[in-house]
């Protein structure tokens, strides 16, 4: 099943199924405690981020390429850090690059599988955490590389939480409709190029080894989402470096999730 969250006509925010592009059956009860497949359709507007995020947790380096292209050794443990979700923003949204972001350019893209916990996990050992995933989507850990790493005092979620830097979607597809999150194509275009092209087989830690990690004393309830790292291809590793400018156009693909599509502007731009 794939699940979407939107706008009526009205402005009223629904979750759904059974998109055709036009139409969606309403959803209704919580998504994560016995819901209510519906069989009452009605007009989408817009498409929102499939999720309001309950937490945002991030792991870095987690592929083996990307973690060369940097020049670091893979981690013994997951690299985990969090992202404000604030941040979230959804299909065909506007990507924001802020005011204290743009000169020097620094706002980089990295395309992520992003997990939906859907049962609350604690100390799950890894062979049963997949049973705790509600689902999956495409997702961008948009990054302020001189706040990452400088202005940030040397903390990640400062550079990572700006506003809009975390798009979604554009639906959260069910564990049944994806054989394995460990085999699944991911790509990244910049302009229709591709930045970034590989798959989740590529992984340092897989999806269960790091919902097994993160629940280690730690509650992850339902609305968790986990972005999973970033394969090789980054902007900032390339030469010379590749920043996300206004007038760009993002996409995020994973197989079998389908596509995210991000416009880029500038603060300036944006009527507030």
């Amino acid at each position: 099943m794939q699940v979407i969250r939107f706008t009526d006509t009205q402005g009223a925010v629904h979750m759904g199924y059974d998109f055709n592009g036009t139409t969606a059956a309403l959803i209704s009860g919580d998504l994560f405690d016995a819901p209510t497949m519906t069989t009452n359709r009605i007009e989408v507007k817009q498409l929102l981020a499939p999720i309001k995020p309950a937490a945002i947790i991030c792991i870095g380096l987690n592929y083996r390429q990307h973690a060369e292209e940097t020049g670091m050794a893979p981690s013994k443990y997951p690299v985990v850090f969090m992202k404000n979700p604030g941040a979230v923003t959804g299909p065909d949204s506007d990507i924001i690059i802020p005011r204290c972001c743009a000169h020097p350019p620094e706002v980089d893209y990295e395309a992520e599988l992003a997990v939906v916990i859907g049962k609350t996990a604690k100390n799950v050992q890894p062979d049963q955490a997949l049973s705790h995933v509600f689902g999956y989507c495409c997702a961008n850990d948009v990054s302020a590389r001189r706040w990452q790493k400088h202005a940030g005092g040397n903390q990640f979620v400062r550079g990572k939480s700006f506003d809009t830097f975390c798009p979604l979607g554009p639906a959260l597809v069910t564990p049944e409709e994806i054989n394995s999150p460990q085999a699944l194509g991911i790509e990244c275009r910049l302009n229709n190029q591709v930045m970034q092209k590989s798959s989740t087989a590529d992984m340092i830690f897989t999806v269960a080894e790091i919902i097994s990690f993160l629940s280690e004393g730690t509650t992850l309830v339902p609305g968790t989402v986990i972005l999973t790292g970033t394969p090789s291809g980054v902007g900032f590793a390339r030469t010379p470096p590749v920043f996300l400018t206004p007038g760009d156009i993002l996409e995020t693909s994973i197989q079998g999730l389908g596509a995210l599509t991000n416009p880029i502007k500038g603060e300036a731009e944006v009527k507030t």
